[in-house]
């Protein structure tokens, strides 16, 4: 028997068998065996299980991609040469291990509540940073639109600026900038709309990280009170919540700031154009003043 399990750990053999399914249901299915490493059917791994002699597919299979190379392994067939395929060389410990890590919504959940909360917020930036990208977008097309022509448009800032000085027409320097700095005023909140909700957002998420850390460590404690450090699975549940919502608040935290920064700049660039476009109207009708003067 030693015998035949050495020489059967060589081989690759395609034999037909009834395998439990992930539902619980059996089902004879043409299952590929590797040795004594690695056994699929259809696309999917198997489990062997000793104390019932029976292969049961993985509740939770690989990633797609090892999961497509013993799918083309098993239609190329055992004698079809060299192909690439998956083995574990532990006899299932591997893999095992592997589909037991989480995925991206299981990862979620661990975050709890806090993990939730700042998910929300990271959607709401950027929504308000889409949103506030379009509208200085189009601010700044029209701005340059402006500068290229002498028709007064009320449709942008410069515009509007523009049309402060036709209306008050030729008057001294000072009262001229003072009307002037006072457009300016009344634009800048439009342009700067939701930049300080982004600022907010990209330093509160980090707090809420350090938050759900603090509770999960809170929990892990109490669990070590209860039950003691005998067994890890108990103290699991409150780590998995500390480093989670950590890693969520810094996930949502640098990216939020980076586009406060580039929408920032955006808006300065604008509020920039203004200021240049003002200063040029009142140089300009200091001139003229000065001209009449003499």
């Amino acid at each position: 028997m030693i015998q035949e399990e050495m020489t059967e750990s060589g081989k690759i053999s395609q034999f037909t068998v009834p395998v439990i399914t992930a539902e619980g249901v059996v089902e004879d299915r043409q299952v590929t065996r590797i040795g004594v490493f690695t056994a699929f059917s259809d696309g999917k791994f198997l489990r062997y299980l000793p104390e019932t002699g029976s292969l049961v597919e993985l509740g939770r299979q690989p990633v797609d991609r090892l999961r497509q190379m013993v799918a083309e392994f098993e239609v190329a067939g055992a004698d079809s040469g060299l192909q690439p395929v998956v083995v574990d060389p532990t006899r299932g410990a591997i893999l095992a291990l592997l589909v037991q890590k989480p995925d991206l919504q299981e990862r979620i959940q661990q975050g709890g509540w806090i993990g939730y909360i700042i998910l929300g917020l990271g959607a709401i930036g950027l929504l308000v940073a889409l949103l506030r990208f379009i509208s200085l977008t189009v601010v700044g097309r029209g701005v340059a639109s402006q500068q290229k022509t002498t028709e007064v448009s009320l449709k942008n800032p410069l515009g509007r600026i523009l049309s402060v000085y036709s209306e008050t027409g030729s008057q001294d320097v000072e009262t001229l900038s003072l009307k002037l700095d006072e457009a300016i005023l009344r634009e800048i909140p439009k342009i700067e709309r939701g930049i300080v909700t982004l600022a907010i957002i990209a330093a509160i998420t980090p707090m809420l990280g350090l938050l759900g850390t603090v509770s999960g460590m809170i929990e892990t404690f109490q669990s070590i009170t209860l039950f003691g450090t005998g067994d890890p699975k108990l103290m699991s549940g409150g780590i998995s919540q500390a480093l989670v919502t950590t890693e969520l608040g810094l996930a949502v935290a640098i990216p939020i700031m980076l586009i406060h920064s580039a929408i920032s700049s955006k808006s300065n660039r604008i509020v920039q154009i203004l200021d240049e476009e003002s200063s040029a109207l009142v140089a300009q009708n200091a001139e003229k003043h000065g001209t009449t003067e003499q």
